[in-house]
């Protein structure tokens, strides 16, 4: 793979999928529609917000490549496009993790011993 199309693939990714998921309310609907497709007022109600900010929250997340919308009847229903973005939440979950961890260990390291 060249660079041109490497940088063109991180783009790409950075534009649609990341800046997707850069909100924690997205995340949030991310993983409960892991667990099981939902309405939109379902998942206004599992994640605490309003159903006009989930709609637009969905919107970007369907525009994205996400989520799916399907209509059943007078609702629309709202599927995880693809469950390896669980996994890669899990792993950055992991990372961001073991980064807090290590600050932790070396703001411990800095402060000074009390001896008695």
């Amino acid at each position: 793979m060249n660079t041109a199309q490497l940088s063109q693939e991180i783009t790409q990714l950075h534009a649609h999928i990341c800046s997707a998921m850069a909100d924690p309310n997205r995340i949030l609907l991310i993983y409960a529609l892991a667990e099981k497709p939902h309405n939109v007022g379902e998942l206004a109600e599992e994640i605490g917000t309003n159903q006009p900010t989930t709609s637009r929250h969905l919107k970007i997340l369907r525009e994205a490549g996400l989520v799916i919308s399907v209509r059943q009847g007078a609702n629309v229903e709202y599927r995880l496009a693809d469950m390896r973005l669980i996994e890669a939440l899990n792993l950055l979950r992991e990372v961001l993790r073991n980064r807090l961890t290590y600050s932790a260990s070396l703001l411990e390291s800095e402060l000074p011993s009390s001896e008695a």
